[in-house]
């Protein structure tokens, strides 16, 4: 038997065949309709059952589970039905998006089909202002900056609070007055509109080319440069500044040395630092590190712990003596990279530049 025979027994699809009433049964359609499919599993049919909906293939699972047994009279009765119902279909409409492209490929224009497969594909995806609500700050502004007032008004009043929040106040001050304004103008807009900017957002989304790195230029080239030495990293942002001053500016945002840590460190989670901290690294640091901007960081640490593990230091400094150059950047590396793993591990977190520019 045909695979390709309709079983319809719970919608009202134009493919589904409807049974009429019975005179000798009163059997229910989903019945008949298990009646059928379990007639045709018996003679050995494939079927298609997987294109129905989950709700449809439960129900008819269950309603096959329910049914007993059928005797001849009654299936013979069912299966007559049936049979007058494929007679008198004249048409069958295909399942769905997907196949309805199928059934007009090179019949509507190209562009067209790849803008309903898009759109199909991201339905199947799940909810399109799930995806957006899921990007980040800096991707929404994007987003917003590249759309209508209208449609940003539609997509801040669909995002969480919080993030609305931010992105509005990293706007350009007119354009977030001019959002804010046209907020109050979306009470009217109907929940099919609201999908359909929802879905076309997601789209753009999907537009976007992949990438072969998932960190940016600036994030891979500041991981860099947080292990290089000093002078390597002098050298190399010097050379940014000549030649890319603005994508200079950014990587220094992602570099953080033994320098930093008497500006980006909270003074309380200084105690915390130094708990995983070699005792030995950190007087080997602090030695090296007693002038200009290492200094400040050196006394920034001694003066946030305990003072008896401050004195306790203090006498290893002076007992250590000269540092060579490459001893203390080693030191020093490994005192930063504690800082970081104690940021990824979500156990501290670091003072941001950016809230330093805008303080």
């Amino acid at each position: 038997m045909s695979s390709a025979i309709p079983l319809a027994p719970f919608g009202g699809a134009a493919d589904m065949p409807s049974f009429g009433s019975m005179r000798k049964t009163n059997l229910t359609r989903p019945q008949k309709a298990a009646i059928i499919v379990r007639f045709l599993l018996n003679e050995g049919a494939e079927l298609s059952l997987a294109e129905l909906s989950d709700n449809h293939q439960a129900d008819l699972t269950y309603m096959m589970g329910d049914m007993g047994y059928i005797d001849r009279d009654t299936l013979a009765e069912v299966l007559m039905e049936f049979a007058q119902e494929l007679e008198s279909i004249g048409l069958s409409f295909p399942n769905g998006i997907s196949g309805a492209l199928s059934v007009l490929q090179g019949q509507i224009s190209p562009l067209t089909e790849a803008r309903l497969r898009k759109e199909a594909g991201v339905r199947m995806i799940g909810n399109p202002w799930s995806r957006i609500k899921e990007l980040s700050v800096p991707e929404l502004i994007n987003m917003v900056d590249s759309e209508s007032i209208e449609v940003s008004a539609v997509l801040m009043s669909k995002l969480p609070v919080d993030k609305a929040a931010t992105v509005l106040a990293k706007l350009a001050g007119d354009k977030a007055r001019r959002i804010t304004f046209a907020m109050s103008m979306t009470e009217s807009i109907t929940p099919e509109a609201v999908d359909r900017i929802g879905l076309t957002l997601a789209c753009q989304i999907e537009d976007r080319p992949p990438k072969a790195f998932k960190q940016g230029p600036e994030d891979r080239l500041g991981a860099i440069l947080n292990n290089a030495t000093t002078a390597t990293r002098d050298n190399v942002l010097e050379s940014l500044d000549e030649q890319d001053a603005e994508f200079a500016v950014a990587v220094r945002r992602r570099i953080f040395t033994y320098a930093h840590i008497a500006t980006r460190v909270k003074p309380l989670d200084i105690p915390r630092l130094v708990r995983d901290l070699d005792e030995g690294s950190l007087i080997t640091a602090m030695a090296y590190a007693t002038e200009g901007e290492f200094g400040v960081s050196t006394e920034f640490i001694l003066n946030n712990m305990s003072a008896r593990m401050a004195d306790q230091l203090r006498e290893g400094v002076n007992d250590r003596g000269e540092v060579k150059t490459k001893e203390a950047e080693a030191a020093m590396s490994e005192i930063t990279t504690g800082v970081r793993e104690l940021v990824e591990l979500g156990e501290i977190e670091l003072i941001s530049d950016e809230d330093d520019d805008e303080d």
